[in-house]
């Protein structure tokens, strides 16, 4: 399954390359919303949130109010994720809070599975060079993603695994890494980072893995309409 990424900054949706180098910017956000309405998922995620620079909670709050919404970025309290529920985001989507320096903190995990339903809990394994990275991608941990997965398993509905190295390249998701995630857990996985084509998204399809896509769509490289299916 193809997921649209929404990723916001500064009031516009953007796309960067590894989280760092602005590449897209648009003020058409209700253009998005309509694009994407025949996906039966949306990820929408708040950079500035992520990076503890501010928020748009604003618009979050518009395109959880149009479409169904995994939201992530600062997602940092029980709190916080209960008041992204509270705004119609289906799931919401924690990475930094479910690690420690060292590694996986469970008790975080549990809290949040115990709070708000483990069905409705994302927990993100992004990895950097192998590693998991957390805080806006700025911080590496000594743990791989898919040990990462296989430890929080138990208390998590799902995982977004976003490979760091090719996010926003176009240049191709790396598979045997996406692989080795979904080995280590039961629960569904979400996949990102790079990912260009359908042939790339039905191939992980076949996987068992969805598909965040978000580059190959703004650039046109994805047809929207082939990827969404005849309308209902």
């Amino acid at each position: 399954m193809l997921v649209p990424s929404i990723d916001l900054q500064d009031g516009r949706v953007v796309q960067l390359v590894q989280g760092e180098r602005l590449a897209l910017a648009s003020d058409d956000l209700d253009g998005w919303i309509e694009r994407f309405r025949r996906f039966p998922i949306v990820q929408v995620i708040d950079l500035d949130a992520a990076m503890g620079r501010g928020s748009n909670d604003a618009l979050v709050r518009r395109v959880c109010g149009e479409l169904p919404c995994q939201v992530g970025g600062g997602v940092r309290s029980v709190e916080r994720a209960q008041t992204l529920l509270a705004s119609g985001a289906r799931r919401v989507i924690v990475g930094s809070a479910f690690y420690t320096a060292d590694g996986v903190n469970l008790a975080a995990v549990q809290a949040f599975a115990g709070a708000v339903g483990r069905h409705r809990v994302i927990a993100a394994v992004d990895a950097r060079g192998g590693h998991v990275t957390i805080h806006g991608w700025t911080t590496t941990l000594p743990v791989t993603a898919a040990d990462a997965a296989a430890a929080l398993s138990p208390h998590a509905g799902g995982f977004l695994y976003t490979h760091v190295d090719t996010e926003g390249t176009m240049a191709g998701l790396n598979l045997d890494a996406a692989l080795a995630v979904r080995r280590a857990t039961a629960r569904r996985v979400i996949a990102a980072g790079g990912i260009r084509s359908l042939a790339e998204v039905e191939q992980l399809d076949a996987l068992g893995i969805d598909a965040v896509v978000g580059m190959a769509i703004y650039t046109g490289e994805i047809d929207l309409d082939a990827a969404a299916g005849p309308p209902s």
